[in-house]
């Protein structure tokens, strides 16, 4: 009978890594590829100018990000761990693009988290509970694209996950040996993926519970607690000290807290009606439950009574609350919840089927409104695999007709995909003041805009020259 378990659990496993492979040699150029190539674009750097993890940079050069001129391309956002992982790897093997090495970690992330949702569910509630749990993460669509992109979120995850994972060997522990080294392993672990992705703090609210499982009451009384949350946020204080010495690296990030960024400017979303709208029924309901396993979620909320289940609800709901913009702004944001939504969901389907009474009848609803869900969901996220074509032979042409070392300027409100595909340094919103261009060196400017192309031309007729056009590309080298 262990045997057949730990065929089905490996089985499903390796359906999950095989169905994050698809399109993994694919261009960067897929959906969020404008912050997918943010994070390639830094790791691109480290291979081309060396591994300088305290001085990340990318391909825009631009003040889009931080309002201020930026003529170095500094990145100073989450410390670059994930991204001189994959550009190492990508400097030892170098059979693919570089990107399919940080999709490959991801995927990676994607195991280790699988694995640790399928033991805390399986010690905590039950096997079949537990295989729920990893169904859930494994398949459902927008879970499975937002652990293969090339993002440090899937790895934040992981290793906060794996966090937890030793916190909870820690509240275990029998013996002082194996309650030092399981403290010790969960503090490094937790640490490392606040650096990887600050948001991986609120998984500190599950360590939290289980320091409180372990101590009672005493929790506050204990020297190692306090030690121990210290210690974790020390090194991400120390890199928030470094970069503030290159603020035109810093991307601005408040509005993450409170707003969204339109088309007309920033747009209060704090608490708004819209807020719940968009994570509760768009994201959650129907984008990662594929809308029929929303059942089981309400129900692991409403009925379950686990504690084990209830820290996960809090951490979630804690994060969603704070990081309101950005949770609206980016569907990547809600990679964090990932972990949650699968135990919520799998409780729910243990707290049904407890009601229930029939084991196989409460299995076979669920492999119904399992396999619905995923084909609803599949039906939304199929779109954000799509490459579009213009940009990858855009890129080649810019390739070939700019020199390698010459920075460029595009139209393309600020999406840097184009920078880094065709492996180029410049800034992607049009600067229009030529002597601007001039002063920070850039050389051509790359148009998909015909009436802009031909204000430019009729601006500044004397210091731009036609070096390609098409029907749909033109590039003007800057005299």
């Amino acid at each position: 009978m262990k045997t057949l378990k730990t065929a089905l659990v490996s089985f499903i496993l390796l359906l999950g890594i095989a169905v994050r492979l698809y399109n993994i040699t694919a261009p960067l150029a897929d959906y969020h590829s404008w912050r997918q190539v943010d994070t390639a674009s830094t790791a691109k750097i480290f291979v081309e100018e060396g591994f300088n993890l305290l001085e990340p940079k990318y391909h825009d050069l631009s003040n889009t990000q931080s309002g201020l001129d930026n003529p170095n391309g500094y990145r100073m956002v989450e410390f670059p761990l994930y991204n001189a992982v994959f550009a190492f790897l990508y400097q030892q093997f170098n059979h693919f693009q570089i990107e399919f090495y940080g999709r490959l970690i991801s995927i990676l992330a994607y195991a280790v988290s699988a694995v640790i949702i399928f033991y805390l569910l399986n010690k905590e509630l039950n096997f079949t509970t537990a295989v729920i749990g990893l169904l859930n993460f494994s398949f459902l669509p927008f879970m499975v694209f937002f652990t293969r992109v090339v993002l440090p979120e899937p790895t934040a995850m992981a290793l906060g996950l794996t966090a937890v994972f030793f916190g909870y060997r820690f509240y275990k522990a029998r013996t002082k040996r194996k309650a030092i080294l399981f403290y010790t392993l969960s503090l490094i672990c937790f640490a490392v993926a606040i650096l990887v992705k600050p948001t991986a703090v609120f998984l500190g609210i599950i360590l939290l519970y289980y320091f409180s499982r372990r101590y009672d009451i005493f929790v506050f009384t204990r020297p190692q607690f306090y030690l121990y949350f210290l210690l974790s946020i020390v090194p991400f204080i120390l890199w928030r000290i470094h970069i503030a010495k290159y603020p035109e690296g810093i991307p601005a990030s408040t509005w993450l807290l409170t707003s969204v960024q339109t088309s007309s400017g920033p747009q209060q979303i704090f608490f708004k009606p819209a807020f719940f709208y968009w994570i509760i029924f768009e994201r959650i309901t129907n984008l990662i439950l594929g809308g029929l396993l929303v059942f089981y979620f309400i129900y692991g909320i409403i009925k379950n009574n686990s504690w084990f289940v209830r820290i996960f609800l809090i951490s979630m709901t804690a994060y969603l609350l704070v990081f309101q913009g950005g949770n609206v702004q980016h569907e990547y944001y809600q990679t964090l919840i990932f972990p949650a939504v699968s135990i919520i969901t799998a409780a729910g389907f243990y707290s049904f089927s407890k009601e229930l009474k029939n084991k196989t009848l409460s299995i076979l609803i669920f492999i119904i409104l399992f396999g619905f869900s995923i084909y609803f969901s599949f039906v939304k996220v199929k779109g954000y695999y799509r490459i579009p074509p213009d940009l990858v032979s855009y890129s080649k042409i810019i390739e070939k007709v700019t020199e390698p070392n010459s920075n460029i300027v595009t139209d393309r409100n600020g999406d840097t995909t184009l920078l880094y595909l065709s492996n180029r340094k410049g800034s992607a919103v049009l600067i229009e003041d030529i002597n601007k261009l001039k002063q920070y060196n850039y050389k051509y400017i790359v148009l998909t805009n015909k009436d802009k192309k031909q204000e430019l031309i009729d601006k500044y007729s004397q210091n731009l020259k036609e070096v390609f056009t098409s029907d749909e590309l033109t590039i003007l080298e800057i005299l």
